[in-house]
């Protein structure tokens, strides 16, 4: 008998579980997934949450009932560390052991990178995570109360630069709509170096698109332009200019997860990010799978100001049945395993434009691409809301080995 754990439940890790257990068949083979968090979130649809289009109950699902259906055993616990050469992970509740370990444990958000962006300290709002999503509410009501500028951002080293742009657009619709918007000076503050770089070298057309978009909404955008901190005033740059502002919401970079950081054995790289092949097995431990957010990922372009990859959705859904796929196979003998780097993963998206949208996909995640589009659609984000009912319909019922 064979144990195989999941360290993650959302986007890779519930994939990675699901897709597993379906494939193994076998009974005597066990899968368990360690969660902090109880429930699935779809991540994508936390822009809606500060203008109330979403409650958070809308948009999460509970995890225990979906994998006790499927046959998966479920922890809520923390994972701690991870001893790769005695195969054990401690949790705060009790130790795991196993003989194959799948690391989907997602991102620690690093704002000790930019001097006063925690949002705890009361200067920015977070729209990466439900608590956050929420406050930012609060702050964008307080904004159409007493209308000021207002700042969206993204920090050097960001990797999450869709949802950013997304929550801009929402924003800026949210404000005419609350009839305020003459009132607010709109900012949006990028390290690419152009609009539409998305981390993932832009698509065709995108610089285009976006320069013509933020223009008719009178968006002042400011692109390869670094923060150097965040306080009551505002925003201050490495230039050393203070943008006055009464709203912030700013988009951090991320790092790897403190259980891998701090677990030792070469694990993780120095951000915290799991080296990994074309099979998302560890490079050096090949018992060990990641997925997702904890994936390292090397950018084959360069930029002024440091960018993050975005991991999330798509992405990370794909490594999650590629993952569960291979540890099936390895568990029949089977060593010939299926290889999808993750430049070879579709950039597949619904960007949200403030009840708009535009639709990005390309033939593979990084240039050369032999085939990419963006394609507006000015008249309603309908893509965007029947995926997420679908996605969320898909994950409520175990359906992982669906598109």
């Amino acid at each position: 008998m064979s144990k195989v754990l999941v360290l993650g439940g959302n986007f890779a890790g519930l994939t990675a579980a699901l897709e597993a257990k379906r494939r193994i068949g076998d009974a005597r083979h066990t899968v368990k997934v360690v969660s902090l968090s109880d429930k699935f979130l779809f991540i994508p649809s936390l822009i809606w949450v500060p203008f109330r289009e979403r409650e958070i109950s809308q948009i999460t699902r509970p995890l225990e009932p979906i994998f006790r259906r499927k046959g998966v055993e479920f922890v809520n616990a923390e994972a701690l560390s991870i001893d790769p050469l005695q195969k054990v992970v401690k949790t705060t509740d009790g130790e795991e052991e196993y003989d194959y370990l799948v690391i989907a444990t997602g991102p620690k958000f690093n704002y000790g990178a930019l001097e006063g962006s925690d949002p705890k300290l009361g200067h920015n709002h977070a729209i990466h995570y439900p608590g956050g999503a929420m406050e930012t509410r609060e702050a964008f009501e307080a904004l159409v109360a007493n209308p000021g500028p207002a700042v969206v951002a993204a920090a050097p080293g960001a990797g999450c630069m869709g949802a950013a742009y997304e929550f801009l657009f929402n924003l800026e619709f949210n404000l005419r709509k609350a009839k305020v918007r003459k009132r607010v000076d709109l900012y949006w503050i990028t390290p690419e170096p152009y609009l539409g770089h998305f981390g993932i070298d832009g698509i065709r057309g995108g610089k285009t698109m976006l320069t013509a978009m933020l223009k008719a909404l009178n968006i002042k955008s400011m692109v390869n332009t670094a923060i150097a901190s965040v306080d009551e005033r505002g925003i201050t740059l490495d230039s050393g200019e203070l943008i006055e502002s009464t709203f912030n919401m700013i988009m951090p970079a991320f790092i790897g997860q403190d259980v891998v950081r701090e677990s030792g054995n070469d694990l993780g790289n120095e951000a915290g990010f799991i080296p990994v092949n074309g099979t998302y097995q560890h490079k050096r431990y090949p018992h060990i799978f990641s997925a997702g957010v904890a994936v390292d990922v090397v950018k084959p372009f360069t930029t002024p100001l440091p960018l993050g990859v975005p991991k999330t959705g798509f992405p990370a859904d794909t490594e999650g049945k590629v993952v569960g796929e291979n540890i099936a196979k390895m568990l029949r003998g089977d060593l010939e395993l299926r290889s999808k780097p993750f430049d070879e993963i579709p950039p597949l998206c619904v960007m949200d434009a403030g009840h708009k949208e535009v639709l990005i996909y390309g033939n593979r995640f990084f240039k050369p691409r032999k085939f990419e589009m963006m394609i507006p659609n000015p008249i309603y984000d309908v893509s965007k809301r029947m995926l997420e009912r679908y996605f969320l319909l898909k994950t409520a019922a175990g359906r992982s080995q669906l598109p």
